[in-house]
């Protein structure tokens, strides 16, 4: 195992990916004290995205843990059928649509209005980004084997 292999696209993939580890656990939403009827599920208050989101919550950790294998792969030195990256890159804009989907588009709670976005939520995005980033350098860094045509 060598890890002078990694380049910084790897270190800012991980990042990303602790950073999103960290983020489920932070608050996602708060409900507005001023309104009673406001509740997200009947629980009030500062909500995280392990308390609202029963299932985002286990494709979010698995979302985190593509860089980690992306870095053990490197590390090792393995050969893949595939350019390191793009599958990174491709389930980070899947998780990029995820996260807008249920912070502007599909908020939980009732009234939606009244449910306010926190810190957590904008973590997560920060981190599913750099986790893009991470993916889209380094799938950039290596150059794909040409094969002849008809051939698979």
């Amino acid at each position: 195992m060598d890890t002078s292999r990694l380049s910084r696209s790897e270190y800012l993939a991980v990042g990303g990916a602790v950073l999103l580890v960290i983020a489920i656990f932070l608050p996602w939403y708060e409900t507005a004290a001023g309104n009673a009827a406001a509740n997200i599920d009947g629980a009030t208050g500062s909500l995280s995205a392990w308390d609202v989101h029963p299932i985002l919550r286990w494709v979010l950790l698995l979302l985190a843990l593509i860089p980690l294998l992306l870095a053990w792969i490197i590390v090792r030195g393995q050969e893949v059928g595939w350019t390191r990256g793009e599958i990174t890159a491709v389930l980070a804009i899947f998780g990029l649509g995820l996260l807008l989907y249920v912070g502007v588009i599909d908020r939980p709670g009732e009234p939606s209005e009244q449910i306010s976005l926190q810190i957590g939520w904008y973590l997560a995005v920060v981190a599913d980004l750099l986790i893009l980033a991470g993916g889209i350098r380094r799938s950039g860094e290596t150059t794909r084997r040409r094969r002849p045509p008809g051939t698979f």
